[in-house]
């Protein structure tokens, strides 16, 4: 019998279908809006900066992983050593969990779908009750895996992308204004290409394409492919139609989101853009639709999310809490964290993003590398030693002003000035150059050590 070498075309589809359901979230909608009102003019260097980040190195760390042949992110890790892979996995999923990307689907939610019709001085009381309901609904498919997810999947995600393309369709038909009447505002002005490259990292795709890459490489495995080139292959086909799509979609809502500058001026976060951009077009009628949408696509979202989180902290320390009990841990922390709103959650994740997503890029080309010249050990350690102590600059530079007070931080920020491409977010790059080169000599010796 001969092997199987290729996937058919709607086996390509399912794929495809399957890697845009995985990372395209709230995230993906928000973001590219606010960075179009606020680029402006310079909006298309800010996007391909975005998708950089937000589009390619996904898809390259999925295709990290099946090069790898690796069956988790813990696996991945190993690579590097035993204690970074449990650190590097418990932050990565926190990270995309309870502590930002769970409660973020809640509060994009509530933002797009309730806040435009509820006064200001009851937005509080009214989050609170929202994502009490949220996180309800959230646990009780996470306790009781059922067909909903499937369901949701077959009819939400085509009513979502229906009307999300009507609503850009009628846009770009009647438009609010004109995009080249706004200027670029804050860093966009001077550094569009690396602020959009930055932006790119709120989507936290990259972390979900590790956590969930596994997922994806194991189903084109279910499909019949067997050898890590073909896995390879198949993954990149696949992945280039969800991308192509996740990029155009980018696209119009950067276009959009700045045309809406027009009238709104610069609003406080994505949410408040599209609700906005809703509202100009369908009236009430448009904003109730586009929060229902959303809101079932984001409870989708949190219900795997809480199942991944639980799953894989059950697995790591399997003798401490059971899955339902990190399912119920999970969604009673993003229920609390949910409620400081969404541009606080933005705010706050910056600083653990600008940390986690160097490593992950690092990581990510580090594997591709192996695919090329093998494992070697000292090639991971060392570069990820100069990834990380750079990124931890890149992190304390971004925590909010108020904690720029604190203690040493003084220094510490002089200190992460010093790297060069720090004014631009890119302070990593060269230390993770330099580790790589120090790794590749500690190689080299190793060789010469090892010759008879």
């Amino acid at each position: 019998m001969q092997m199987k070498r290729r996937l058919r075309k709607q086996e390509y589809i399912f794929v495809a279908s399957m890697l845009f359901g995985l990372v395209f979230g709230a995230g993906n909608l928000i973001f590219p809006a606010a960075m179009g009102q606020q680029a402006g003019t310079a909006m298309l260097p800010a996007l391909i900066g975005f998708c950089i980040t937000g589009v390619g190195l996904p898809l390259l760390g999925i295709a990290a992983i099946s090069i790898t042949a690796s069956e988790s992110l813990f696996d991945i890790g190993r690579k590097v050593g035993h204690r970074f892979a449990y650190a590097f996995t418990c932050a990565l999923y926190l990270c995309i969990g309870p502590l930002f990307a769970i409660p973020r689907t809640a509060t994009v939610s509530f933002q797009v779908g309730a806040a435009p019709f509820v006064p200001t001085f009851m937005q509080s009381k009214t989050l609170l009750t929202f994502t009490l309901a949220f996180f309800a609904i959230v646990l009780y498919f996470s306790l009781r895996p059922s067909g909903i997810l499937i369901w949701v999947g077959k009819v939400l995600n085509p009513l979502f992308l229906l009307f999300l393309g009507i609503l850009i369709v009628t846009a770009m038909i009647t438009p609010m204004g004109t995009v080249w009447d706004a200027a670029p505002i804050d860093a966009y002005a001077e550094h569009a290409f690396f602020t959009g490259l930055l932006e790119g990292y709120n989507t936290m795709d990259v972390l979900a394409a590790l956590a969930f890459g596994n997922i994806l490489v194991n189903a084109i495995r279910r499909l019949g492919l067997t050898q890590p080139k073909d896995l390879s292959y198949s993954t990149i086909v696949s992945g280039a139609f969800s991308t192509a799509l996740m990029a155009l979609i980018y696209l119009a809502l950067t276009y959009v989101g700045a045309q809406s500058r027009a009238v709104y001026g610069i609003d406080a976060n994505g949410g408040d853009v599209l609700a906005h951009i809703a509202a100009h077009y369908f009236g009430s009628f448009g904003g109730i639709l586009l929060g229902i949408t959303i809101t079932c696509a984001c409870l989708k979202t949190a219900i795997g999310l809480v199942t991944a989180c639980g799953m894989t902290f059950s697995a790591l320390f399997p003798h401490t809490l059971s899955y339902p009990k990190y399912a119920i841990l999970f969604a009673l922390f993003s229920f609390a964290v949910s409620n400081i709103g969404l541009s606080r959650i933005i705010a706050y994740s910056l600083p653990v993003l600008y940390f986690l997503y160097p490593l992950a890029i690092v990581l990510i080309a580090l594997c591709l590398i192996e695919g090329l010249i093998g494992y070697h050990r000292p090639l991971y350690l060392c570069t990820m030693i100069g990834t990380g102590t750079a990124a931890a600059f890149d992190f304390f530079r971004a925590l909010p002003p108020a904690l720029h007070t604190l203690p040493l931080m003084e220094p510490l920020l002089a200190l992460g000035n010093i790297l060069p491409l720090s004014s631009i977010g890119m302070g990593w790059v060269i230390p993770s150059l330099i580790g790589l080169a120090v790794g590749t000599l500690a190689c080299a010796g190793q060789r010469l050590d090892s010759t008879p």
